[in-house]
């Protein structure tokens, strides 16, 4: 069964969608987080169920990592999309916190440089989980923010809460 909660957040209102899993913590994995407004988001649908409680661990997490405390999720999530996407996504959550690298670096880690580049911008953009799969961590080559799906601003926030903003 499709649950789902939401949180108030530094980045606006959080949307948490989760299917429920006998060995996630709270019962839940998580399949989606978004916040309004994103580009490919998640929305609410007929037979889900709304169940905060189900998302008590990895709310607590969020709030830890928004308010400086945390710098790493421990959270089980559902597995999705293509063989391409996930070794892309893989790939994003072994970047550290406070730390930047280009789409090409991404592109370079999974053996996929050159053109590989813009289908690597594109399985980023597809990322389901926001702020746990640090997306947001990906810039370009030149040091710009480039390409969030929950808009420019949040990146540069989420980026400032772990420091990793330079000046320029």
């Amino acid at each position: 069964m499709t649950v789902y909660a939401t949180m108030d957040s530094p980045l606006g209102e959080l949307l948490l969608v989760g299917e429920e899993s006998a060995t996630a913590p709270g019962g839940t994995a998580l399949a989606s987080l978004s916040v309004p407004g994103q580009k490919g988001g998640a929305v609410v649908r007929d037979g889900w169920r709304l169940a905060p409680e189900a998302f008590d661990a990895i709310a607590g997490q969020l709030r830890a990592y928004f308010a400086g405390e945390l710098t790493r999720f421990d959270v089980e999530y559902v597995s999705g999309g293509t063989a391409f996407q996930q070794r892309v996504w893989r790939a994003l959550e072994e970047i550290p916190y406070g730390v930047t690298v280009s789409y090409g670096d991404i592109a370079g880690r999974i053996g996929s440089a050159g053109a590989g580049v813009r289908a690597v911008g594109t399985a980023i953009g597809r990322n389901p989980l926001l702020v746990v799969r640090p997306c947001h961590r990906v810039i370009g080559a030149d040091g710009a923010l480039r390409g969030y799906a929950g808009g420019l601003e949040r990146k540069e926030r989420l980026l400032g809460l772990e420091g990793a903003l330079t000046a320029a």
